[in-house]
């Protein structure tokens, strides 16, 4: 059972947990923290113990003074810095008591992290409608546009997770890559293979690491079938259906297949860390999510109104 947070949502921000050690060189929590957190003003965290701004899990606060070991967890909210607004809105397909599921934009996160708070999907939503217990389903990588599912009430949360543990929702995505060179008009295929395929290998997250990474020798935990839709003279445009849902598995396997989708920063090549560029986002789309309601067992669909800019203009919705 998760942890319950001894802190309502703020602004539509969880609080943030942090795990204390149980003994180290700090005699107190703040002095353990402010080696944590080395790049804050120490004098500035410190003011945040005198306020009670960090808490245990019962709610108490704790003080400058705390000894280290009396607490496993400690809790508050982050500070971060002022945020560039991401010009871009959240749109909803569809609302109901149980459900929300959004149009995401590309650029923004699914949940906040890192540099990002208020500018994520779910903070957005949390404060436009009023419920601190909105909570995603799934996840789209912050490069990623469309279909996004929040559970709207943690009654019914269980129920639409097992959904995705279980791969019991079907989920279709659209892709646009530049037009391999050795592209055949008369012989249509990827990797040595016609179209539809199928591509498989084993995909790992490693620790500190912003790309995954490929074991060929191991046995496949990834795979997507995928379709062509349409070429033209300087794109490749793709549907894709993952079986599997690993980190980054798309982007991933279009790119060793030769085909990396257009303004992806990561595959096949890492390139150094640069501002967004609102006028190339990374053109892949989550198209389409289907599957029999846990509550009703009734068949569900939501399918995505964005487009891909760069996909072939004659199939432009």
């Amino acid at each position: 059972m998760a942890m319950r947070s001894p802190l309502p949502v703020r602004d539509g921000v969880g609080a943030t947990r942090l795990r204390v050690p149980d003994e180290g060189p700090w005699p107190t929590v703040s002095a353990f923290m402010a080696e944590r957190f080395f790049h804050l003003d120490p004098e500035r965290l410190l003011e945040r113990f005198d306020r009670g701004e960090i808490v245990a899990i019962d709610g108490s606060a704790l003080t400058r003074q705390t000894p280290l070991g009396l607490h496993d967890f400690v809790w508050y909210y982050r500070e971060p810095a002022v945020e560039k607004r991401i010009p871009f809105d959240v749109e909803i397909l569809h609302q109901d008591e149980d459900l929300v599921v959004v149009d995401k934009p590309h650029f923004l996160p699914t949940t906040p992290g890192g540099k990002y708070l208020q500018n994520s999907a779910l903070v957005r939503l949390r404060n436009a409608l009023g419920n601190p217990d909105l909570t995603p389903i799934h996840r789209l990588d912050r490069a990623t546009a469309g279909v996004l599912m929040f559970s709207a009430r943690p009654v019914t949360r269980g129920a639409y997770q097992l959904l995705f543990e279980n791969r019991r929702v079907e989920k279709v995505y659209e892709a646009v890559s530049l037009l391999p060179a050795a592209w055949d008009p008369q012989a249509p295929a990827l990797g040595g293979s016609e179209f539809p395929l199928v591509h498989r290998n084993h995909i790992e997250k490693l620790r500190g690491h912003v790309c995954v990474q490929v074991d060929p020798a191991r046995e496949p935990n990834a795979e997507t079938l995928i379709e062509l839709i349409d070429v033209d003279d300087r794109v490749l445009h793709t549907l894709l259906r993952p079986h599997s849902g690993r980190m980054h598995q798309l982007r991933v396997h279009l790119a060793e297949l030769g085909a990396g989708i257009l303004n992806d920063p990561f595959y096949p090549e890492l390139l150094p860390e640069a501002p967004d560029d609102f006028a190339r986002p990374l053109q892949l789309l989550a198209r389409e999510l289907r599957f029999m309601d846990p509550l009703t067992g009734e068949p569900r669909e939501f399918r995505t109104r964005r487009v891909l800019q760069d996909a072939p203009t004659s199939l432009r919705r």
